[in-house]
């Protein structure tokens, strides 16, 4: 499992599942709110299976030296 997630997109993916959860659990949202678990846990584990399906990386290089 290989890192292709980094930077502000894994910034975002925190906040944003984060506040889907929380908006779900008080009842702002529906219960599909919950799939924020999901983007959270990507962001948290900086890597996506979809990204890898399609063959994106937002995660800079890192010198191999």
């Amino acid at each position: 499992m290989n890192i292709n997630v980094g930077g502000i997109d894994r910034i975002l993916r925190v906040v944003v599942g984060s506040a889907m959860v929380l908006a779900a659990s008080n009842h702002v949202i529906g219960e599909w709110g919950y799939l924020g678990v999901v983007v959270l846990t990507t962001g948290m584990l900086q890597f996506c299976g979809v990204y890898t399906l399609f063959g994106v990386n937002t995660c800079p290089m890192q010198d191999k030296a």
